[in-house]
């Protein structure tokens, strides 16, 4: 079963083949991350752990029995109970609702452990598998916006009351996301 982990030293290796992996596909529909980012992969990782300590973005993998990444839910930018939400899930986990229930976690997360009170997401037009995401989790339109050069939309969930809670059929377990029943 898949479960949510925050990002530690030790996924770098997964997480690295889970973007290999992937580019491909990711780039279809999302900016590449361009050679660089694979050159540099381990000193990246490393900068990315640092801002996680420090409170300014917190990262998440969704993993596998066997610690392969299925995808990444990034909650980015965090300030005055704000933040930017990211996902990405694997070639070959789309279409399970994984997605779905790791953006509801990730919500549930925002608001019980990193205070927040609004999520906001953007995705490109043409991107109908995120916009079905962000619908089913609560997020709702808030605009139009250019994304690299590409049409997009801009979304917003407001956390606050019971709206950030996590649904019935799923929960977080030392880390890891759960379905109930």
């Amino acid at each position: 079963m898949p479960r949510l982990e925050f990002l530690r030293r030790d996924h770098a290796p997964a997480l690295l083949e889970f973007e290999r992996e992937n580019r491909a596909y990711f780039a279809a529909s999302i900016p590449d991350r361009g050679d660089a980012y694979f050159a540099h992969f381990d000193a990246r990782h490393q900068e990315l752990l640092a801002e996680q300590a420090s409170g300014l973005h917190f990262f998440h993998l969704l993993v596998d029995s066997e610690g392969a990444v299925l995808g990444r839910v990034n909650v980015v930018d965090v300030a005055d109970g704000s933040a930017e939400l990211g996902y990405r899930i694997a070639e070959r986990a789309a279409g399970r609702g994984l997605a779905t229930a790791a953006v509801r976690e990730v919500c549930a997360l925002g608001v019980t452990t990193y205070g927040l009170s609004t999520l906001r997401a953007v995705t490109t037009v043409d991107n109908a598998g995120s916009r079905a995401v962000l619908a089913r989790t609560g997020f709702l339109p808030a605009g139009d916006i250019e994304l690299n050069g590409r049409p997009g939309l801009r979304f917003v969930r407001d956390l606050r009351g019971t709206d950030g809670a996590a649904p019935e059929d799923v929960h977080m377990v030392r880390g890891s996301v759960r379905r109930r029943g």
